[in-house]
């Protein structure tokens, strides 16, 4: 029996270096944040997006939440889909970025074996480089994040360095982590 999961997807907004939207952006026929979704659906219950305000986007199978504020980094938005997380009654949930078109449900899988084996706080898959948005987090730290941000912490490596984080070794150059940063990462 696979362990329960909720999924959340961070929409974000406009990319500095990609000089728009990320998630609406275009990609073997369907939106990023599309493909999130539906990849994230097919081995999370509920899927919760977490947008930037006023961030147009698709219709979705997933409950979209709203940041508060724009460009304060994934931390707090990480936040809010781990707390919307645990008011669904789930214990962990896999959060992801929404630019990881080639995400596979078989990484998510070889994330939460060790998640719950383990009892770690936070399962990050680690290929020469931790891949913060992309990992199994317990939904009980959403209070801590909230904690950090409120202290003015931005990044992803805040939380990792005060919890119990363990790694799990990928193959190098794994396709599912993959994250487009430009244009012409989508060719």
């Amino acid at each position: 029996m696979r362990a329960p999961l909720a999924g959340v997807v961070l929409a974000g907004g406009a990319s500095r270096r990609m000089g728009r939207d990320k998630a609406t952006m275009e990609f073997s026929g369907r939106t990023l944040v599309e493909r999130a979704v539906a990849t994230l659906a097919a081995r999370c219950a509920p899927v919760f997006v977490v947008a930037a305000p006023g961030q147009p986007l698709p219709a979705l199978d997933a409950e979209v939440l709203r940041d508060d504020v724009r460009g304060v980094g994934p931390l707090l938005a990480t936040a809010r889909g781990l707390r919307a997380a645990a008011e669904a009654g789930q214990e962990r949930a896999f959060v992801s970025a929404v630019d990881m078109p080639y995400l596979t449900v078989e990484l998510i899988d070889e994330l939460v074996g060790p998640s719950v084996r383990l009892g770690a706080d936070v399962v990050l898959p680690w290929d020469g480089r931790d891949h913060y948005l992309a990992g199994v987090y317990r939904t009980d730290l959403a209070p801590r994040v909230e904690a950090l941000v409120a202290a003015g912490e931005r990044s992803m490596r805040a939380l990792i360095d005060v919890v119990d984080a363990q790694r799990v070794v990928m193959a190098p150059e794994q396709r599912a982590l993959t994250n487009v940063n430009a244009p012409s990462d989508l060719s």
